[in-house]
């Protein structure tokens, strides 16, 4: 790429690409050699930072026969913390982080990390696991990080089955029948108090923006909109440019209208969305399908000896034609990118992948998602892995370090979602069953799975217009659903999008997708 061309590229981008491209450039200044006996991270934390001296982690640099050396971020400042280092002269050799992320991009284009998207088929254990996910995780079709699997199709629909019961109804195949139960559930009295204080669909406030996996998305795939960016008329467009988001939008408003929605669905915090189905004030949920388990173990650990027949699922839905057209998910959960500026050669880069692949074989993965065998957990029916001397603190040590730290750095996942890795599931036979659920319903909704055409490419106008225009159409959604904006005042938002930058997107979006290898 010519100067000129980056200079037009980045235009406008703050002085940390500057830093970044003369850190990568000049091999990082005062950054120190790389040591081939250590390997350096940066990773999220969801609670408390293990001790260098742990238990886990001693197992795990036994097992490589290398030290390691965690940078650990809460999870709440990790994006200023990225943004921070990313400036600095000090990445460590493998960074955790949104391969999406603007800060991210533009490091990685301007050549800050790896790029290794010919560079892995040497390494068994790092070959994408699935072609998807990879392509939705590179950036314009490179690949400058292993991306962390999840399923590449997780959506469902969580119920309250004591509830249906109650009302006489089935489960819900189509958008009507869905609708039905909510009215059911609203106007029922499922809970049996004698008072209409139920309804049947519980969303939270949603912390992202369009296309983002809220519940809204899913619905408006459900009526055959597309799934962040799909094709119309030979041209990539975004989803909400379509009659078929505006149907979806509608057909919602019309069950927050008749009082089938909670109330404070714009300011739920989404941290307490089990909570109305756990208390029986709300009977559906549409999130990731391990949602069920998060309710079935709310309901046990309430004492609830019945708590396997509270809780029911569906996949995708129905549109009223009969088709079916289903919510996919990006496949992955962040990558692990490695710093040019810290891994200067090929064969310090050899050295960090080598390490990463071993790290990637079963036992590496079973270290990082599960514990140590024997000590943690034990090995049940070939493929879960239950939790022993629970009561024990040092092996609660184990166990927290794994479920708050560790995992982050895994990139395999467990096998409830297509890995390695032993499933971490309570024992119990609704557990059971609702795993074997979910995987048929996986199976099935992957068949009419609608994928972002757009999640390949990254449009240096959407770094560029992002701040200003991102939230445009997620918060006039929620505007119009609440009844706050006309449906001609939402129509005018979303041309506010394109005015503000949306159509330069747009353009450019198509151009890059244009440009991928077919």
């Amino acid at each position: 790429m010519s100067a000129s061309r980056r200079r037009r590229l980045f235009a406008g981008v703050l002085t940390l690409t500057a830093a970044l491209t003369a850190s990568a450039c000049s091999g990082g200044g005062d950054a120190p050699q790389s040591d081939p006996n250590t390997i350096t991270f940066m990773s999220k934390l969801f609670g408390t930072a293990p001790e260098p001296t742990g238990e886990l982690q001693q197992a795990i640099e036994k097992f490589l026969g290398k030290k390691l050396k965690v940078t650990w971020v809460p999870n709440a400042e990790y994006t200023e913390k990225i943004n921070v280092t990313l400036a600095s002269d000090n990445i460590p050799q493998v960074v955790v982080v949104d391969p999406h992320l603007p800060a991210f991009v533009k490091a990685a284009q301007a050549g800050a990390f790896w790029d290794l998207t010919d560079k892995l088929d040497k390494y068994p254990n790092l070959k994408p696991a699935n072609a998807q996910a990879a392509l939705n995780s590179s950036i314009n079709g490179k690949t400058y990080g292993l991306y962390r699997m999840r399923p590449l199709l997780r959506s469902a629909i969580v119920i309250r089955k004591d509830w249906l019961e109650k009302v006489g109804l089935k489960e819900p195949e189509t958008v009507e029948d869905f609708y039905q139960v909510a009215k059911a559930f609203a106007e029922k009295d499922p809970d049996g108090n004698g008072k209409k204080d139920t309804y049947g669909l519980i969303i939270p406030k949603w912390p992202g923006n369009y296309a983002s996996a809220s519940p809204y998305d899913v619905i408006e795939t459900w009526f055959g909109a597309p799934n962040g960016w799909g094709e119309r008329n030979g041209k990539v467009v975004p989803g909400f440019d379509t009659p078929e988001f505006l149907e979806a939008n509608k057909w919602l408003k019309k069950m927050v209208d008749e009082g089938l929605v909670n109330p404070d669905f714009a300011t739920l915090d989404s941290a307490k969305w089990n909570e109305p189905f756990f208390h029986g004030r709300g009977g559906m949920i549409i999130d990731v399908n391990i949602r069920s388990r998060q309710v079935l173990d709310l309901f046990k650990d309430s004492g609830d000896k019945d708590y396997g027949n509270k809780v029911a699922m569906v996949g995708n839905l129905k549109r009223a034609d009969g088709q079916k057209f289903s919510y996919p998910f990006t496949g992955y959960a962040d990558s692990l990118a490695i710093s040019k500026q810290s891994v200067r050669t090929e064969a310090e880069l050899d050295n960090v992948l080598k390490t990463l692949d071993k790290l990637a074989t079963k036992e590496g993965q079973v270290l990082l998602q599960n514990g140590i065998e024997g000590r943690n957990f034990k090995v049940e029916n070939g493929d879960t892995a239950a939790l022993i001397n629970e009561d024990d603190p040092a092996v609660k040590t184990v166990q927290d370090n794994v479920d708050d730290a560790f995992i982050q750095l895994s990139t395999k996942g467990t096998m409830d979602i297509g890995g390695i890795a032993y499933m971490r599931v309570p024992s119990g036979e609704a557990y059971k069953n609702m795993i074997k659920l979910q995987n048929e319903l996986m199976a099935e909704d992957l068949k009419t799975a609608v994928h972002n055409v757009g999640l390949p490419v990254v449009a240096p106008a959407a770094i560029e217009k992002g701040p200003q225009i991102d939230k445009i159409v997620s918060d006039a959604r929620v505007k119009y659903l609440s009844g706050a904006m006309t449906e001609e005042q939402f129509k005018g938002e979303i041309k506010r999008w394109y005015d503000g930058g949306g159509t330069q997107v747009t353009t450019e979006v198509n151009d890059l997708l244009a440009k991928l290898p077919k």
